[in-house]
């Protein structure tokens, strides 16, 4: 890492201290939504079993889903969302 890489990031770590303690709000913020699986698996009308051969998880990993158990991550997440804004495309892609 070079001098000027090095000072951007010092620079950054700085800025996220102040951030932290509050002396500055962050100029960009994500919030996450809960994805509500039951309910997106509900709207497509398949079943639990259907649902998740469609998609390419196990069952269990559908129901801990469905239950709060566990949250989904990467492409299964992202996957998940597409779902809850175009059930019908994702349905006609991936269900044989």
């Amino acid at each position: 890492m070079n001098d000027e890489d090095f000072q951007k990031l010092l620079l950054s770590v700085k800025q996220m201290g102040t951030i932290m303690r509050g002396g500055k709000l962050a100029h960009r913020r994500t919030t996450l939504t809960d994805l509500n699986v039951k309910g997106l698996r509900e709207r497509t009308g398949l079943t639990q079993s259907d649902f998740s051969q469609m998609i390419g998880v196990s069952i269990r990993t559908l129901q801990n889903w469905e239950q709060g158990r566990r949250e989904p991550e990467g492409p299964a997440k992202a996957l998940l969302r597409v779902v809850e804004r175009n059930p019908q495309a994702v349905l006609s892609a991936l269900h044989a």
